[in-house]
Parts: C-alpha cells; structure tokens; sequence
C-alpha cells in the first residue's frame, strides 16, 4: 500500500539527506526534539507537511536518524486528523503504521478515494484501519480466516429454536458477563476527540484478554472487532477515522465468542453535550427494550415483543426499523428465532424455557426507512435523521427471563434515568 512504501521512502531519505538545513538561519533558536540541544535542522516531510516547526527540530543528523521510529508517528497523525477534516475525501488516505483505506463490497475490498453516494445526512465514510491481529491461544470461529461462515447458514437451528442444555447455558452466561465487560471498557473512553477505531481497538484488546474472540471481526468479511454507529447509522457502523464531536450520539455494539458460544450486547451512548431531542430518542429505545424484556417467559409469542415496542416507540413520536431484527444465538452467532421489532409481524413460535435469542430494537427519530452505505455493511436512515438503539443477549427461564448481558455494579454510570 501507499502508506508502506512512503514511510520506507521517508526513511530512506534520513538517512541518505536527512533533515533540510536550507532553513537553518531561522530554526537556529529552536531545540532539538531529542536532545534539547540547539537545532539547526528541519524534518523534511514535517516541512512538505507543513507541521509545526518546534516539532520537527533537530540538531545533528544522527539525532534525526535516532529518533525516525518514533517521530515519524506525527507524519501518521496529521494525516489522520487532514482525513477527520474531509480535505482528503478525493485523495489518497494511508497512514505509515498501516493502510488507512475506504472499505467496499462488505469489507471485501478498500479505495483510496471516498466513494461516490447520495448520502442522507450530514456523516461521511472515513478510511479504516488494516484488520487487527488474534493470537494463536484464541480459540476461532469458522469465519475467522476466510472470512465465510461454514456451519451457521446450514444449520437446522435456522429453521427450530434449540433448547440449550445446563452445560451450553453455564457457557453463555459466563460469555454473556465477558461481553458485558468489554462493552463496559468501550463506554468508558467515550468521549468528543475519541475516533471510532479507537473504540475499536478498546474492544479487541479487553476480548482478546479475556481470553475471547470479537464475533464481528472477518463475519462475513466485516472488518472489524466491534460496529460503531453514529448518529443516522442505524446498525453495523464500521469503525473508523473519524473523531466523536461534542453532540453525537454513538451505538457500540460487541459480540465475544468465548468456549464455543456467542454473546451479544450493545448500547448508545451521549458524546458531549447532547441535545434533549437525541436525549429523549435514546432514553425511549431504552425503554423499548426493557418493556419487551419484561414480557419474556414460557408460552409468549415471538410476536408480541414487537407489538410491545411499537407501541412506545410510536406514543413517543419516534419509528420501528423493519429492516432488522433480533436473532436467535449460542453456539451459532444468528440462528432462529427472528424477532421483529414492529407491530403486526408475521414472526411464528412461542418462548419455552431454555431457549436464547437477542432482542435490539432500532429506533429512528424520523422515517423508519434506511440505506445502505457503498461499504455495504453501514445501514443509514432515509431521511438523514438519527438513530438508536440497545440489545441484550436473554435466557427463557421456567418463570420469566435472565438477561446474561445484564449491566454489572461495576458498569459506568452513563444513563442519568438509572439514577433517577
């Protein structure tokens, strides 16, 4: 890629040219960024950059060429933050320490130019980081080299809903509370500045400590370890270069695969300062959720959770996305049942003890509609408007229901209406 090939170019040029002396007159009075000695020299790609000068000071060739390794992040950085600003929407994008591309056909190819769209509301595509790394002690899913899913797409657990054994369960549960941790670490560095592979990078490490692996990542060829959706993204937001501002909204959605069984959690978040409107959408998706929950045990229909969510959506002003739904999971990432968010679905069966599914109701401030980013995974409201949205992972006990994704008392205080 371009970034490779520049740095080793940079590189090269320090140790053959180095630092441009022909302002040296002028930079006499600065100090070296390595040494603090009196510099007489300039980077040359700080200069071609035109980065500041007190940053790419240095006294003495060998003191450039000592501390290119570490220097030459700040070329990596004032890309990135040229990349946040839009100026290099028609340009190449790539950063030294890895290919900072756009990502196309469902994470299945990058460009270096922002991709031609009729976008809907204010939010761009931004250049995504290269894949992270799994150590080998990682136990995988199937899809995790090559990016397909082997077993679930043929699986009878499409077509019947498992009733897990007590061993399966014990595992969700202890995947579920992993889940629920990482999710925890990704909320707590949330704030305006922060970049949405910043979360990203949160979420892969807290799984990979734990021993897990981020269900997302190469599902399908998805690109990353978790989906970030800001704003009109109503789901499946790729993370990427683009820094949170003060007044945007962000759904942070993570799945770990941990002894053979899936859990899946997510949550939306304030960045900032947020006005009530956005306030009041996220409080009300909340509560979506937590009225659909609390109708869960033995003998309801899969149906009714929908009934159940539209209502209060729709009495607050607010719409039920169709195109999405809640799933079935365990040893399968998605496997029956479908659960429908919206009223009058057409969804069949009814709970029995024993038996795991999400619920993740998407709610929109404005038309229920959406469209679909050229990186084909990215689902945006029609009308530009914004969108929520929260999930848990739930069990069908004998006599209700276990969410195994529950929040812990641990879990950071984000949502002024639990302390109300």
């Amino acid at each position: 890629m371009a970034g490779g090939s520049e740095g080793a170019a940079a590189a090269a040029g320090a140790v053959e040219g180095g630092a441009d002396s022909s302002s040296s007159s002028s930079a006499a009075a600065l100090s070296c960024v390595r040494c603090a000695k009196p510099a007489r020299l300039q980077c040359p790609k700080c200069v071609e950059l035109k980065l500041p000068r007190e940053a790419a000071a240095f006294c003495t060739q060998e003191c450039f060429k000592e501390s290119w390794s570490s220097h030459k992040a700040v070329h990596s950085k004032a890309r990135l933050s040229t990349a946040e600003n839009g100026a290099t929407a028609d340009k190449n994008v790539s950063l030294e320490n890895g290919g900072w591309l756009y990502c196309l056909r469902r994470g299945q190819s990058r460009t270096a130019k922002l991709p031609h769209f009729d976008w809907t509301g204010t939010l761009r595509q931004f250049p995504i980081s290269s894949k992270r790394p799994v150590p080998a002690h990682i136990d995988l899913p199937d899809w995790a080299f090559d990016g397909i899913p082997k077993v679930e797409p043929n699986s009878d657990l499409q077509h019947h809903v498992e009733i897990k054994s007590v061993d399966l369960i014990e595992r969700m549960r202890e995947t579920g509370r992993i889940a629920r941790e990482v999710l925890d670490a990704a909320a707590r560095i949330i704030k305006p500045g922060i970049t949405t592979d910043e979360i990203d990078r949160v979420v892969h490490e807290a799984t990979i400590a734990a021993g897990g692996y981020p269900s997302p990542l190469n599902y399908h060829f998805f690109p990353k370890s978790c989906c970030t959706s800001v704003n009109e993204v109503i789901c499946h937001g790729i993370p990427d270069a683009r820094k949170l501002e003060d007044g945007d909204i962000v759904n942070v959605d993570v799945t770990v695969y941990y002894k053979g069984v899936h859990g899946d959690l997510n949550e939306t978040y304030f960045v900032g300062n947020v006005d009530e409107e956005f306030r009041k959408l996220i409080q009300c998706t909340y509560e979506c959720l937590e009225k659909a929950i609390a109708i869960v045990k033995p003998g309801v229909r899969y149906r009714e959770m929908g009934e159940v969510i539209n209502r209060h959506a729709s009495m607050s002003g607010f719409s039920v996305v169709k195109s999405y739904c809640g799933h079935g999971i365990g040893e399968l990432f998605h496997c029956a049942p479908n659960i429908p968010h919206y009223g009058r679905n057409k969804a069949v069966g009814v709970m029995k003890a024993g038996q795991t599914f999400t619920i993740e109701p998407m709610i929109n401030s404005g038309v229920w509609r959406d469209r679909m980013w050229p990186d084909g995974w990215t689902a945006v409201t029609a009308d530009g408007k914004r969108s929520a949205q929260f999930e848990h992972t739930l069990l069908v006990t004998e006599t209700g229901v276990e969410v195994l994704t529950a929040r812990l008392p641990t879990s950071p205080s984000v949502f002024p209406w639990l302390n109300a």
